[in-house]
């Protein structure tokens, strides 16, 4: 018997867990970062973590 379709969801949880955390660090560090680099990486890290956000609603509890 394979079980391993039932353990997908816990990886993939998991998975975008980290990411999220991932950026969530990166957005901290952006103070540390010029103007102009702050204006440019701000919105595609937001897009980013909405998505994964997103995501993570849509897998089964």
């Amino acid at each position: 018997m394979d079980n391993s379709n039932e353990f997908a969801p816990v990886y993939l949880r998991h998975d975008l867990m980290v990411e999220i955390g991932r950026l969530e660090l990166a957005m901290d560090h952006l103070v540390d970062r010029d103007a102009t680099q702050q204006e440019q990486l701000r919105p595609r890290l937001e897009s980013r973590m909405s998505h994964l956000l997103s995501e993570l609603d849509h897998l089964p509890a």
